[in-house]
């Protein structure tokens, strides 16, 4: 659903809205036409207080049973419940069946039930029946229509219909499908210009972040969230940007810092006590990182969500933070409670191996490992990973002979391969292998930038770019 910011702000709608709640205040029945109460409803939509838009569809609705927009409101909160029949039932309420937005909604209804090309042919055939000075206003509805249910390649379909128009809610509009068509610089680009025209819009602005964000560019995606912020203090989703864009660039103190601002703002999101305890971890404050994890578990397993989702995240986290403290068989336990769950199960073998082999539980852990590569049919990056618990458990000689066999057995089947050199590279380091270890870095540094970062950092200044590892190391052991 796409909201009208502009609208809101201005002082129409505001003395629309002030109209409205002074007289519910009083416990009088405001008099509105059926579209400003819709106006009324998707506002208070847009800012999450969910109770009242129902309340002002609901009078509405009272008033005008048979009206279009209240109808549509409802059937899409039906959609939402998947609810098929229910709002098929607000869509045969609906009088006026010339209405355009009666038409959208029985494509919704379809797009919703799965019927993507019934529905698409039904816009179609409608777009016959639209005259020529309300078509680019059609073509815009229908591929809103799309970007809502995820359907990027059907709604740039329909964008590319349109002639020469470069009004903002065009430029909007293409620029969030080509965000979900994973065209994250050109959807950038439009952002950036939708910006020039708005400088004080947070929506803008967090789109563009996001846009960064997927792009990897963090110091801008930090920058962008920073202008949302500035304009709202109070933006959760500034507020987020801000602190995954810390978070992606490694910088976990102030990632912490902005992630526990984000839970006074969104006091019942549980990804935010996850990143929380992550932070934590990733600063090796594994005792203060129980605490946020253990609370968002609580509150997912109480809750009936879609949290639901990262539990194996959550436990894993457990499972490291319980391990560090000493206490194996709790971790164990945690990576118990994923065998039932829709999770990475090849993943979680290999996390309990690393656990265990920290534990110098060998044999447990030879086993899980082996069970690991058994069902991934010995894919490459599984024993990648295991490579990698050996150097992390210190058998940093075992590490490096498995090293050299994986890369003579992965370069033969698959010469693409590009992960791990940054780990050959620190075994070599470790075991005084100099020779050795400028080769690798050499290779971690054309094939891998991001992972030869992550690795590698430490051993270099921290504002210095990839690129330059290789000659600065050169230079640092020739002196």
């Amino acid at each position: 659903m796409q909201y009208n910011e502009e609208y809101f702000n201005s002082e129409d709608f505001r003395e629309l809205l002030d109209s409205y709640e002074e007289t519910v205040r009083l416990g009088e029945q405001p008099f509105m036409d059926d579209s400003d109460l819709v106006d009324i409803a998707d506002y208070y939509n847009f800012i999450g207080a969910y109770d009242k838009a129902v309340e002002a569809i609901d009078y509405a609705l009272s008033i005008y049973p048979h009206a279009t927009l209240p109808n549509v409101f409802k059937a899409r909160e039906a959609l939402m419940q998947n609810d098929f029949e229910k709002a098929q039932q607000y869509a045969d309420t609906i009088e006026s069946r010339e209405d355009p937005d009666f038409h959208y909604l029985v494509a919704e209804i379809m797009v919703a039930e799965g019927r993507i090309e019934e529905a698409d042919r039904y816009l179609r055939d409608y777009a016959m029946t639209v005259t020529a000075d309300e078509y680019q206003d059609f073509i815009k509805d229908c591929a809103n229509l799309y970007i809502d249910y995820g359907i990027n390649d059907k709604a740039y379909e329909w964008m590319m219909r349109s002639k020469d128009d470069d009004s903002t809610d065009f430029k909007e509009l293409m620029a969030r499908t080509l965000f979900g068509l994973g065209k994250y610089k050109d959807s950038e680009r439009i952002f950036n210009e939708l910006i020039d025209r708005n400088p004080f819009s947070t929506s803008y602005w967090n789109a563009l972040a996001s846009a960064q964000l997927m792009n990897e560019d963090y110091s801008n995606a930090i920058t962008s969230s920073e202008y949302a912020i500035a304009i709202d203090p109070n933006d959760p989703e500034g507020v987020a940007s801000k602190a995954n864009g810390l978070f992606r660039m490694g910088n976990y103190e102030d990632a912490l810092e902005y992630f526990r601002r984000l839970e006074k703002l969104v006091p019942e999101d549980n990804f935010v006590l996850l990143h929380q305890g992550v932070c934590l971890v990733n600063l090796g404050r594994q005792e203060e990182a129980v605490e946020p994890l253990e609370r968002a578990l609580e509150q997912t397993l109480s809750n009936d969500s879609d949290d639901i989702d990262f539990l194996p995240q959550l436990y894993q986290e457990l499972a490291f933070c319980y391990s560090h403290l000493k206490q194996p068989s709790k971790a164990l336990e945690m990576l118990d409670m994923t065998e039932s769950l829709p999770c990475d199960h090849v993943d979680m073998l290999v996390i309990r191996g690393h656990i265990q082999l920290e534990h110098d539980m060998i044999m447990e852990a030879e086993q899980s490992f082996k069970k690991a590569l058994q069902l991934s049919n010995n894919a490459p990056s599984v024993l990648l990973r295991i490579i990698v618990s050996l150097y992390d458990n210190r058998y940093v000689t075992a590490c490096y002979e498995m090293f050299k066999k994986f890369y003579r057995a992965v370069n033969e089947f698959d010469p693409t391969f590009n992960k791990g050199y940054a780990y050959l590279a620190l075994c070599c380091y470790d075991l005084g292998k100099m020779d050795e270890f400028q080769l690798y870095l050499r290779k971690a540094v054309e094939n891998n930038p991001q992972e030869t970062r992550l690795v590698l950092g430490c051993l270099f200044p921290q504002d210095m770019e990839v690129e330059g590892y290789c000659e600065y190391m050169k230079e640092k052991l020739n002196n």
